[in-house]
């Protein structure tokens, strides 16, 4: 199995493999993945095997011709997928776009560039382009609890395994589930795991999901049956929803050695992906109202004495609570991809006037982190400062989940 490479358009091709005057050779790959790659959460829309065959006076040059051709045909692709007709627009404005090339196979000679590639496309800049907003129509956030049996015991965030890695390398951002993907870090291992499926309490689980900054729930969960040592390796999948773990679907795949294990778990990913985004169109991941965010009961008013002629000694209080303006807790999810972007974003949530105590309290580089702050005011006022200061800002109960919007094409 070779290894997706990823390439921006533009760099600059350090070295390429060549055999003989008219010889073409595949480029060197490796069976290998690199489990410890971060969760991608980049929301890009990729276009998978778009084929090239071109030539160039150099090997370099046409290399460089078949991916700019492939970014071409790649939009074409992504605009018929999308069921708009638009022309392609220019290179330049093509390279502003594409947020990076996948080398699935290739083939370099002399003057020769053979290749089936993938092609990443930036949501937020294409979206505008054809007709439609850069996230699309998602779903609300589902936090992902992976669940793998391998020799009887069931593993979900306690320790690594390669059902949470192709979780993990599964390109989300073509889906309309929007997948809340924990790292393992943290509390996650305590919170998401086998046990935390089996409960029905609605209360604990809108804790949970508040950790996470989550309307719902989704379970993918698989069973790994080695039929004998370095022999086939049957997958049974299961595609799992809501607290009360329900059934959506199942399905087998199988691969004859344990070399093809890993291929095996990314199939069974986008197979899950598929019926879990049907379930959706169809009404089957419809919101569990029993997991809406309950807010606090409003205190009763005190009532006002009425006013007499007749002078009393009595003292009446005066009621200063509402003379004040109340203050809520509230919790923010956004994304930081660097350890630079969460001082950054604290910090610009922190200059939002009515914010006090911001701190996160679930930190994921490279995926969604969580922060708590305490607001004192309106808290649509709150959202409206959010999106001032250049965020996307979407709501639910209490949570906001907050991105970078992004600029538009030629910015």
């Amino acid at each position: 199995m070779f290894r997706a490479r990823l390439f921006h358009a533009s760099a600059v091709v350090a070295a390429l493999a060549f055999a003989g005057a008219a010889g073409m050779v595949a480029a060197q790959s490796t069976d290998t993945i690199d489990t410890n790659a971060p969760v991608d959460a980049s929301g890009s829309y990729q276009i998978d095997g778009v084929m090239v065959d071109v030539t160039g006076p150099t090997a370099e040059a046409a290399r460089f011709a078949g991916w700019r051709l492939a970014q071409r045909k790649g939009y074409q692709m992504l605009a018929k997928k999308m069921g708009t007709d638009s022309g392609v627009p220019s290179d330049g404005v093509l390279d502003s776009m594409v947020t990076g090339i996948v080398i699935e196979n290739e083939q370099i000679g002399p003057n020769r560039y053979i290749a089936r590639l993938g092609v990443r496309f930036s949501r937020g800049k294409i979206g505008g382009i054809l007709g439609m907003g850069g996230e699309g129509a998602r779903s609300s956030p589902m936090v992902l609890i992976p669940i793998q049996w391998s020799g009887g015991a069931a593993v979900a965030f306690e320790q690594k395994t390669g059902w949470a890695d192709a979780w993990a390398r599964f390109r989300a951002g073509d889906s309309a589930v929007d997948y809340v993907r924990p790292i393992g870090a943290g509390p996650d291992s305590l919170l998401l795991n086998e046990g935390q499926i089996g409960r029905r309490d609605r209360a604990w689980w809108r804790s949970v999901l508040d950790q996470y900054a989550a309307s719902d729930v989704l379970i993918p969960v698989v069973s790994l049956a080695r039929q004998w040592p370095g022999g086939p390796v049957i997958g049974t999948f299961e595609a799992r929803h809501g607290p009360d773990n329900r059934l959506l679907a199942r399905f087998t795949l199988r691969v004859e050695s344990e070399d093809g294990v890993t291929a095996l778990l990314d199939a069974g990913v986008k197979r899950i992906d598929t019926i879990y985004q049907n379930a959706l169109k169809s009404g089957g991941l419809a919101y569990d109202p029993s997991l809406a965010y309950i807010p606090p009961p409003t205190p009763t008013p005190t009532a006002t004495p009425e006013p007499t002629d007749t002078p009393t000694d009595t003292v009446t209080s005066v009621d200063t609570s509402t003379a004040t303006t109340s203050t809520a807790a509230v919790t923010i999810q956004f994304d930081t991809p660097t350890a630079a972007s969460v001082s950054a974003i604290e910090a610009a949530v922190r200059g939002v006037p009515g914010v006090s105590g911001a701190a996160t309290t679930s930190m994921a580089i490279g995926g969604v982190s969580v922060m708590r702050l305490n607001y004192s005011g309106d808290p649509e006022v709150l959202r409206t400062s959010l999106q001032s200061r250049g965020f996307q800002v979407g709501r639910n109960g209490a949570t906001l989940r907050i991105r970078r919007a992004e600029s538009a094409p030629g910015e």
